[in-house]
């Protein structure tokens, strides 16, 4: 397959919901979902690539509920999977939801739309009206946490979806969650919120108060962060601002690194959690840019470093690699607001 070539497959319907499918590590396979203003005709679509030939293999499933704007495949089960959609009261009222689903047997791909089977609902209502995401835990499939309104829920979903830790940002102003993800350290017992500007780490084990917080990360609105799945202090921040920044969580006051790369708001940044020098940012300047920040990766001399290296590594003659622009992918026509990683390193 020629590395240069970008593979296309086309939506009927607008998009901004995308996932791999995490549990799948030996097959290129994403998860896609679907907005469509008419909400019975919205979609599922998993998308399978053959990285030798470069061909897709796709099937359509429906998901006649509402518009989905989020989407997260199950680190456990490939089948399962969780949405955020958009739903229509009797009343005519708009409202985010959450739900849990799997995909039926699939023998092999048809041009068939499929139905999906339902395994639960997750009502977040009692906590807010405004569902930002749900987010698996990064080994558990029985636990989820949902960002709704100024609250992160922990759900347990062993027998049936059952929260057993909330937490709440106090503050002026009302100030609302933006997003949220799992902290993959020390036994995941961290989850990380965005609300404006700011960053903050919460534990479950005492979820009262913020454990860490990074205030005015950036001068406009944090759309996404993600962490270094190699490196537990590190993670990565983008926003309004068109910077993407990284972190280290033990010295919140400075980023360790900055850089801008896009002309407007950068949507989505995710790193690569193989080789993760390798980092991927989306835009709404149309544009999807991969760099490579080498400096601050675990491999920042080309080979496996620790958090805390006992000896100086230049010592031995060896230069850090490089940071730069390794790509700039400009095959889209509007604003890209999801990239992902596969989660097979082939």
């Amino acid at each position: 397959m020629d590395n240069d070539t970008p593979v296309i497959y086309g939506l009927e319907f607008q998009t901004r919901a995308l996932s791999a499918q995490t549990a799948e590590t030996d097959i290129v396979r994403f998860l896609v979902g679907t907005q469509s203003l008419k909400f019975s005709n919205n979609q599922v679509h998993l998308v399978e690539l053959n990285e030798e030939t470069g061909n897709l293999k796709t099937q359509v499933f429906q998901h006649p509920i509402g518009e989905i704007w989020s989407l997260q495949a199950s680190p456990t089960e490939p089948d399962v999977f969780i949405t955020c959609y958009n739903s229509l009261s009797e009343e005519g009222i708009c409202r985010m939801k959450g739900a849990v689903w799997k995909f039926p047997e699939i023998k092999e791909y048809t041009n068939d739309i499929l139905q999906l089977n339902k395994l639960a609902d997750i009502d977040t209502t009692p906590y807010g009206t405004d569902l930002k995401t749900i987010a698996y835990h990064p080994m558990d499939s029985k636990k989820i946490v949902s960002v709704v309104d100024n609250n992160f829920v922990l759900w347990d979903l062993t027998e049936g979806p059952r929260v057993t830790v909330a937490g709440t940002l106090a503050g002026k102003g009302q100030p609302r969650f933006t997003n949220g993800k799992w902290n993959p350290h020390n036994g995941a017992n961290q989850f990380v919120t965005l609300n404006d500007n700011n960053v903050r780490g919460w534990d479950f084990r005492s979820p009262a108060n913020a454990a860490w917080s990074i205030l005015s990360a950036h001068s406009q609105i944090i759309r996404d962060l993600d962490f270094n799945a190699n490196r537990q202090y590190f993670l990565s921040t983008c926003g309004d601002d068109g910077y993407m920044k990284f972190w280290d969580i033990r010295l919140p006051t400075e980023p360790v690194l900055s850089r801008m790369e896009h002309s407007h708001w950068v949507w989505n940044i995710r790193i690569n959690r193989f080789h993760d020098q390798l980092v991927l940012t989306s835009s709404s300047d149309s544009r999807v840019i991969l760099c490579s920040i080498a400096s601050i990766s675990s491999e920042p001399f080309g080979h496996l470093v620790s958090d805390e290296p006992s000896e100086n590594e230049e010592s031995y003659g060896k230069k850090k690699l490089e940071d730069g622009l390794v790509g700039r992918y400009e095959e889209h026509e509007d604003s890209v607001y999801a990239v992902e990683w596969s989660s097979a390193d082939l």
